[in-house]
């Protein structure tokens, strides 16, 4: 499924209106690199702090690992833990546990899109499709841009 910026755009406003409807988080915080842009967003529209932890994985289909963790300032606060799709948990899982190493008063979880079978506290949108986001379309090679070759056979055929 190919989401543009406009679409994406709203699937954020979308989250950030769920999650004010039932929490008033203090500090939203980003999983680093995707959840790092709708996090962004979400803190915008609900006028709230903003911060950022960075998980990676070295292959696809490797567990999840640390790279940089929570901020302190997270201690004793209420915290949204955003990232961008949610398919087993595993990256969340991880980063709910960093944080919760920091004692926060509370601690809900958001993503954009809901992939799988694991269940943040929010989400926007749910599918089974693989989600080609707008951000992650094309990279740089040599001096163009050019269609992530991973992403190439998802839209010849279709999307």
């Amino acid at each position: 499924m190919e989401v543009d910026w406009a679409f994406f755009g709203e699937v954020c406003r979308a989250l950030a209106l769920k999650v004010s409807r039932e929490y008033d988080p203090e500090v939203v915080l980003g999983i680093a690199k995707p959840g790092v842009i709708p996090g962004v967003v979400i803190a915008s529209i609900l006028q709230r702090d903003f911060a950022s932890m960075a998980l990676t994985r070295h292959e696809p289909g490797a567990p999840p690992q640390l790279v940089a963790g929570p901020p302190a300032s997270v201690r004793g606060r209420d915290i949204l833990l955003v990232d961008e799709t949610c398919d087993s948990g595993d990256t969340l899982k991880l980063a709910l546990n960093e944080v919760l190493a920091l004692n926060p008063r509370e601690v809900r979880t958001a993503v954009s899109f809901r992939t799988g079978s694991y269940e943040p506290d929010f989400h926007a949108f749910d599918t089974d499709k693989v989600i080609l986001l707008p951000w992650d379309r094309e990279i740089i090679e040599g001096d163009e841009l050019v269609l992530r070759p991973e992403y190439a056979h998802l839209l010849e055929g279709g999307g």
